[in-house]
């Protein structure tokens, strides 16, 4: 499902003086950060150069293809260094027996999951009765990964969690940040990195006047009137969806995709995926390769200086059909907070990586994610249309803790139901550590942690109920459960920015290793993560090109 194999395009490093030389031309074009348009993001797919090869040595390897990953690579390339990227999921650029690439939120199928042989959707009953079903086992887009007391559920392919997230794209407030990241400085990210993520992410929004009269959006409305009538801010929220072409899907002039219910296991149209933004262009410059259906084993240090890299080559079953070993000058960990930690303490643990210090696998936090369901009386509709691109939330956050997004149901039926996914400000932390006897890392998150998220949710959702003579929806997630306390969709954090790593994600122990993923961020970034992962990502990538590569 990878590239087609070609010739392998021989690499050599840059000085220092090139990339600093370069630099000045990658960052001062804040405003060629746009997306591509996706006929131009597929040619540069297609252009792009086979898997990398057994043997071989790189400059650089980047580990993941997400936001951190992504904007490395496309930085790097600009600045004139070859960079191969190594990705477990798959090239999602292959229609299924539908004639789409992704299938729809209500039909999953063998795409939507990686590795299951049943579905696990985050919404597991509906009217009480149990949604997930079979599958064939296949390296589906969608992982809902289990540790002992969480499910974190992560995108997997060619542009990581770009693939499967709603694509809202926030900021966090700037009074909020320095709980998030406090050793970086905030007036570097909020008048540099954070319009550069914007820009290169293509984040827009939705026309209030259109919204107003939508009716995709009738359930933001009337989560609108709900919130605004129990006395809580209401706000607009930034995505990353083209809100051209939803106009177009809502005129039926273009082919639906968000009113089509397709979000959870990709978006086949409008949503500006990585592959649509950051991934193109850096595919654009020739010198980036992505190979997909491969998996990092280990990473240690080469008798020669750099790295030598363990990679299995994967099967659609998710069979390892080669092994090939690779070395790097530099290798950057961008495989996600989840991937990034269990990768570190497993390379800690085992010797491949000892002078990792003790922080690696420390910090970890879910985000304070909460879901819940309101049932609303007759008069209040949320409409059997419902756009899967969530564009709205309720803001509770200085005064009760919580944040709710007024998240779609798009089941294609009137529910008469209001649904939410709550960012609260849990505090609790785990700590991913190795466990020799399963070969797996373990993750020490308890359920019973998610309490203070619900305290906080119920800030907002208690006050709502008691106002509209509403009650809250109890079969939504089995066994007459009011909140789906057992889940993220956030990941963040396990090696952290300045523990872990220095403050620019250099790991301490080793020099050319370097983390620039959601793993640097302390377990909860007050709002949805992905912008302020890619912010940071911009900032570091900025600072290591022009000290650290010679």
């Amino acid at each position: 499902m990878g590239d087609n194999t070609l010739p392998e395009r021989g690499s050599k490093g840059i000085s220092r003086r090139g990339f600093i030389g370069r630099t000045g031309s990658v960052f001062g074009a804040v405003a060629l950060a746009g997306h591509l348009a996706p006929a131009a993001a597929r040619a540069a797919a297609a252009a792009a150069p086979g898997p990398i090869a057994d043997g071989v040595r790189v400059p650089v390897l980047v580990i993941g293809t997400g936001y951190g990953g992504s904007v490395a690579a496309l930085r790097l390339a600009q600045a004139g260094v070859d960079v191969q990227m190594i990705e477990m999921g798959m090239n999602w650029d292959t229609p299924g027996p539908d004639g789409k690439v992704f299938p729809k939120v209500t039909s999953p199928d063998y795409r939507s999951f990686w590795l299951r042989t049943r579905t696990k959707a985050p919404l597991s009953n509906f009217l009480g009765f149990p949604i997930d079903k079979d599958v064939p086992t296949y390296t589906g887009i969608l992982d809902a990964e289990d540790f002992a007391g969480i499910t974190v559920y992560q995108g997997r392919g060619v542009g990581g969690g770009s693939l499967v997230n709603g694509g809202m794209a926030v900021t966090p407030k700037r009074a909020n940040f320095a709980a998030v990241l406090p050793s970086v400085n905030a007036d570097e990210m909020y008048d540099t990195y954070y319009p550069r993520a914007n820009a290169g992410l293509g984040v827009g929004m939705v026309d209030p006047a259109w919204f107003d009269t939508a009716d995709c959006y009738q359930f933001s409305r009337v989560g609108r009137k709900h919130a605004q009538r129990s006395g809580f801010a209401w706000t607009f929220v930034p995505d990353v969806y083209d809100w051209d072409y939803m106009k177009r899907e809502a005129a039926g002039t273009a082919t639906k995709s968000a009113l089509a219910g397709e979000i959870l296991y990709g978006n086949n149209a409008g949503k500006k995926s990585l592959v649509q933004t950051y991934l193109a262009r850096a595919r654009a410059t020739g010198r980036v390769t992505v190979s997909p259906l491969h998996k990092v084993t280990t990473v240690s240090p080469a008798a020669g200086g750099g790295y030598t890299v363990a990679i299995d080559q994967l099967n659609t079953t998710g069979d390892t059909v080669a092994t090939k070993t690779v070395t790097a000058d530099r290798v950057f960990f961008a495989a996600g907070s989840v991937g990034t930690s269990k990768l570190l303490v497993k390379l800690k643990a085992t010797g491949a990586l000892p002078n990792l210090n003790g922080e690696v696998g420390k910090g970890w936090g879910e985000n304070g994610n909460v879901m819940c369901g309101r049932a609303n009386h007759m008069w209040d509709p949320t409409g059997k249309l419902q756009s899967t691109i969530p564009c709205s939330g309720i803001d509770n956050w200085d005064a009760g803790g919580a944040f709710a997004e007024v998240a779609p149901l798009p089941t294609g039926i009137e529910t008469y139901a209001s649904f939410y996914l709550s960012i609260t400000k849990n505090p609790n932390r785990a700590e991913f550590t190795w466990n020799a006897a399963t070969g797996k890392a373990d993750l020490s998150w308890q359920t019973a942690w998610k309490q203070p998220s619900i305290t906080m949710a119920k800030t907002i959702f208690d006050k709502i109920n008691s106002k509209e003579g509403t009650i809250y929806r109890t079969d939504l997630f089995g066994g007459n459960k009011i909140w789906n306390d057992t889940l993220t969709y956030h990941p963040l954090g396990g090696a952290v920015l300045g523990k872990a790593t220095d403050n620019y994600g250099r790991l301490h122990g080793y020099t050319g290793l370097y983390v620039i993923d959601g793993a640097l961020i302390p377990g909860n970034a007050s709002v949805n993560p992905f912008v302020t992962i890619t912010a940071l990502a911009e900032r570091n990538i900025e600072k290591i090109i022009a000290t650290d590569l010679s």
